[in-house]
């Protein structure tokens, strides 16, 4: 795993990490509203994709076993996570419990 990526979720910045895959239609869907998301919230949250067939090892370490599944971290642990499709307003919701 990356040491760039140990350093992005490691921050005290909420990193809600999507890991997906090109092939997978609900991942397509999630991915247009990841994109209104970060730009609603801004420099409060970071926003990080991880495509799971080109970073098996990342996807192997967090035992993601279905796609999309979305990951929130903050200061390195994990504080949410969850398969499936995700409403921005749920993602909203569930982020501001993160926020400082």
């Amino acid at each position: 795993m990356s040491g760039k990526f140990k350093e992005i979720i490691g921050g005290d910045t909420p990193v809600l990490v999507d890991f997906h895959a090109t092939w997978c239609q609900p991942c397509k869907m999630q991915s247009p509203i990841l994109q209104e998301l970060s730009a609603e919230m801004g420099e409060k949250i970071r926003v990080l994709k991880i495509d799971v067939d080109k970073n098996p090892a990342v996807a192997q370490a967090y035992r993601v076993q279905g796609v999309p599944t979305l990951v929130i971290f903050k200061k390195g642990k994990i504080v949410w996570r969850n398969s499936g499709v995700h409403s921005k307003e749920q993602l909203k919701g569930i982020l501001n419990q993160f926020l400082n």
